[in-house]
């Protein structure tokens, strides 16, 4: 580290006393001792108990009086700076005279350009950590004193009746109902879960429903479990109408914030699928998957998933049997265990409708008419959809790898392949492909008035920053839209509505997400 000189430190001393300064000021040693008087360690290190950060500073400033010195600038040195200069001996002019070719730069702003970056970084590095350990530390959580209150959430009366208690086969057909308006949706991930919480947006926001949302993100802290407690505005006894954001379930939880009438409904997606997206969506921020060689790390995993995989690894449970653990189950447990049946059964008896992304139209029927809603309650547009460039095609070969990994989750899709089939078959084979047919109509419909261009496109070329979906990390793979520039007025609103994505939504229902959005701000920063 550079020291002054005996001779410049007492010419400083000098001038900050002529220039006005205190001559109390010291670094270290009792108040008011002169500089001249202090040892050049201690000029330069503060004393035990005091910051360094103001040894920086002071040193900066000392160098730049020294600068305005041996200008003779009046402003910074003092009315006698420049005479203090000129009648220094010639032989020490030289020292003056190289030293000032290093503080120029000084003077110039460079550290200040240094510090002001280094303190960006600090910021920024400092409040990254804080968002990881949220995301990776499940919160603390507090117990909430229940207090007597004249009823509970779970015993509250309802005029609508209650649905079936299990995904069993049912219709309401030919008889009429009510809209049914308190629903749990088990959102589950890579299952188009987004399109359907779009349609559940607009049908809460439509009848000014209650939605139990997250505090401070977009998910109930995930993949910790779900506990009452991270619900905004949540109080003993309150009841909602809908919650439907990623969770990990708990159903004792997810019940006593729900009238007993409400429906419970989830979507499946055929696991080897499943496992394609969420390995190339999860992969930057599994570890697991970092050490992986090769060119296609997928095929590389599959020919050996034991040889990388830990169940203990930082967001290990991405990479198997992930439909069974957002149920809140135990996904590396033995695919032949009694208890993987048992728990399949519980799901079925807790959830009124389990729907299958394969045969999306024909779910969204089957909701419509468990719900008793109107056809264009459950309009859509495909949200959250990758660009056709990253989406792996899994060869025979791929897709009975990646099966066999995720077997309970094959076990848990193949029992509720079952159950919806029956459901389609007491609905009406050919009054299903009527509804179908009508719904898929009324989408191009809409296709036509709302979306330039009349598809998706990438997220560089959407025009609305409003419009932008979230990305995964590190690239932008998720297609998104741009809304025509003219709608009839009776459209514009649903047309927007429609495609806002999930995010900007929740921020227009009042959904507190602060730790999402400077999770957002930090990764603009950083361009991931």
């Amino acid at each position: 580290m550079h020291q002054p000189s005996l001779i410049q430190r007492s010419r400083l001393q000098g001038k900050w006393r002529r220039g006005g300064g205190p001559a109390w000021m010291s670094f270290s040693g009792a108040p008011g001792a002169p500089l001249a008087a202090l040892p050049p360690s201690a000029a330069l290190c503060p004393a035990p108990g005091r910051s360094p950060g103001l040894r920086l500073h002071f040193h900066s400033l000392f160098i730049e009086l020294e600068i305005s010195a041996a200008r003779g600038d009046p402003t910074r040195g003092g009315r006698s700076g420049g005479a203090a200069a000129a009648a220094a001996p010639r032989d020490r002019r030289a020292p003056v005279t190289a030293g000032l070719g290093v503080t120029r730069m000084l003077w110039h702003g460079k550290p200040w350009r240094s510090m002001c970056k280094g303190l960006v970084l600090g910021t920024l590095l400092t409040s990254f950590m804080l968002l990881l350990y949220s995301y990776a530390v499940p919160p603390l959580q507090v117990s909430v004193t229940e207090i007597p209150i004249p009823f509970s959430c779970s015993s509250h009366l309802s005029p609508v009746q209650a649905p079936s208690p299990s995904n069993s086969t049912g219709s309401t057909s030919g008889w009429s109902c009510q809209p049914k308006l308190n629903i749990m949706f088990m959102k589950t991930h890579k299952t188009a879960s987004s399109t359907i919480l779009n349609i559940l947006f607009r049908f809460g926001e439509k009848h000014h429903l209650k939605f139990a949302f997250p505090n401070g993100r977009n998910d109930f802290y995930y993949p910790s479990f779900f506990e009452r407690s991270q619900v905004q505005h949540y109080r003993p006894g309150v009841c909602f109408n809908i919650i439907c954001n990623h969770m990990r379930f708990h159903y004792e939880e997810v019940r006593k914030l729900l009238p007993p009438d409400a429906t419970f409904v989830t979507v499946l997606r055929d696991p080897a699928y499943l496992f394609e997206s969420s390995f190339h969506y999860f992969g930057p921020v599994i570890p697991l998957t970092w050490k992986i060689s090769g060119e296609d790390k997928l095929d590389e995993f599959l020919r050996d998933p034991q040889h990388y995989y830990d169940p203990n690894g930082f967001n290990a449970h991405y990479l198997q049997n992930l439909l069974f653990f957002d149920f809140g189950y135990d996904s590396s447990m033995d695919a032949n265990s009694p208890l993987v049946e048992e728990h399949i059964q519980e799901i079925d008896r807790r959830f009124h409708l389990v729907m299958l992304l394969e045969y999306f139209d024909e779910s969204l029927v089957l909701l419509k008419d468990l719900l008793c809603w109107e056809l264009e309650d459950v309009l859509y547009f495909k949200l959250n959809a990758r660009k056709g460039s990253t989406v792996s095609r899994l060869t025979p070969e791929l897709y009975e790898q990646a099966t066999a990994w995720n077997l309970i989750d094959a076990k848990l899709y193949r029992y509720f392949n079952a159950t919806f089939w029956r459901k389609v078959e007491a609905y009406g084979r050919e009054r299903m492909a009527r509804d179908v047919a009508e719904l898929q109509r009324e989408n191009e419909k809409m296709t036509s008035i709302c979306i330039d261009g009349g598809h998706a496109v990438d997220a560089s070329a959407i025009q609305e920053s409003s419009m932008q979906p979230w990305q995964p990390l590190g690239e932008k793979t998720i297609l998104g839209y741009n809304l025509k520039k003219k709608i009839s007025k009776k459209h514009q609103k649903l047309c927007r509505k429609m495609l806002t994505p999930e995010i900007q939504y929740l921020t227009d229902l009042g959904a507190n997400l602060w730790i999402t959005k400077l999770w957002s701000y930090v990764r603009d920063f950083l361009k991931w």
